[in-house]
């Protein structure tokens, strides 16, 4: 993204703020804390004990930090024509992050057209 000439850090986010956000509620909820919400915990139409984290742990999802490309001929084995990608476009500088890489990872730290950017997908949500 360029505003007034000047490239900004872009950041692709998904929904791991949002899940993070229910996860950190779910626990306070088991472990007998309250949240700052104003959520009436006598309610409830599932005991919460059996509500149990799903989720993988902290730093359970690996960043790729230093992406490394390969031409489109080079990728044609493992990669088909339609299949879909993030495209991230910066000055001159365009590049592609498979969504069956980005599903495992779903983190990416890379420089592109000179920027830092961190370009993210979430599998759960499709964004």
């Amino acid at each position: 993204m360029i505003a007034n000439g000047e490239p900004r850090i872009l950041i692709i986010s998904g929904c791991m703020f949002l899940l993070a956000c229910l996860l950190a509620n779910v626990s306070a909820a088991q472990s007998g804390t309250r949240s700052s919400w104003k959520t009436n915990w006598e309610r409830h139409s599932v005991d919460l004990s059996e509500i149990i984290s799903g989720g993988v742990p902290k730093d359970g999802i690996p960043p790729i930090d230093q992406p490394e490309f390969v031409s489109p001929s080079s990728a044609a084995p493992w990669i088909g024509d339609r299949e879909p990608v993030i495209l991230l476009t910066i000055d001159d500088d365009a590049r592609a992050y498979p969504l069956q890489i980005m599903t495992y990872h779903e983190i990416v730290n890379d420089i592109v057209g000179g920027v830092p950017v961190t370009v993210t997908f979430c599998p759960l949500c499709y964004s």
